[in-house]
């Protein structure tokens, strides 16, 4: 089981295909299994490395309240362990969070960078509807099955036709919460990180190539929050996908692909 020491904590990592490197970096409360969709797609392509944040997955999850250091943190050092000196990156949601702050913290090693279904956080961002933040930080959802919950997650990523027409997809991502079941305090340590994010004022200094993607249905996080994020880094892109939801690196993935590995060609490492 490959593991990447990191100071006092071990992070769970995979690589997938050939090529030049390509980080990806998963969202709230999930492991890098969810990537499954989209991963061997884009591994036609690039050495795609997937992980676990800390809290989630094979990584350690250590009860305390994560925060942007010590995310990007785990990073930079799982890269450093892995002889990369630079690459592009891909963080969803929360992921997108991380990837923010880890091309405006160390830009001499980000070349590209794609953020997807994610925002610039604090008093800037468009926040997320009532019944979504209750979804997200209520309790009392730590009180379901994993299972129970996993389920109670798809209709906030998917669409009802996507669900409907994939019962395979739905059983995969019940199949893949399971195996590694993310703990409920970890769910709230990782909060603490997506609660006190903020990166509005400094998204003008962001030197990466930049890609913001999301789908049109997005549930959790509205897609206005990417049209903030592309107006505010400099000659970034936008990608809005129609009918995709937040989950649209699986609903999606077809699309979203071609998308971004378009994108990542016209900047190569």
């Amino acid at each position: 089981m490959p593991l990447s020491k990191i100071g006092d904590i071990h992070i769970y990592y995979e690589t997938h295909g050939r090529g030049d490197p390509l980080l990806l970096i998963m969202g709230y409360g999930s492991n890098s299994g969810h990537w499954h969709a989209i991963l061997d797609k884009l591994a036609t392509q690039r050495r795609v490395i997937i992980f676990d944040n800390r809290g989630t997955g094979r990584s350690d999850k250590p009860d305390i309240p994560y925060t942007a250091q010590m995310l990007v943190g785990d990073v930079i050092g799982m890269l450093d362990n892995l002889d990369i000196n630079k690459t592009d990156v891909f963080g969803v949601s929360m992921g997108g969070m991380i990837a923010q702050e880890l091309a405006l913290s160390y830009p001499e090693r980000i070349n590209a960078l794609v953020l997807g279904c994610t925002s610039c956080g604090g008093s800037h961002a468009v926040p997320s509807s009532k019944e979504a933040i209750e979804f997200l930080f209520n309790v009392e959802i730590n009180k379901l099955s994993i299972e129970e919950r996993a389920l109670a997650t798809i209709p906030w990523l998917w669409n009802p036709d996507f669900t409907e027409k994939h019962p395979e997809a739905v059983k995969q991502y019940v199949a893949v919460t399971s195996e590694y079941p993310t703990p409920p305090y970890a769910y709230t340590c990782q909060a603490n990180f997506i609660i006190t994010f903020t990166s509005y004022d400094r998204l003008p200094a962001l030197k990466a190539h930049t890609l913001v993607i999301c789908g049109s249905k997005d549930r959790l996080i509205s897609p206005e929050n990417s049209r903030i994020l592309a107006s505010r880094i400099p000659g970034a892109e936008l990608a809005i996908i129609e009918n995709g939801g937040h989950g649209f690196i699986t609903d999606s993935a077809e699309q979203a692909s071609h998308i971004i590995l378009d994108f990542l060609k016209k900047h190569p490492l």
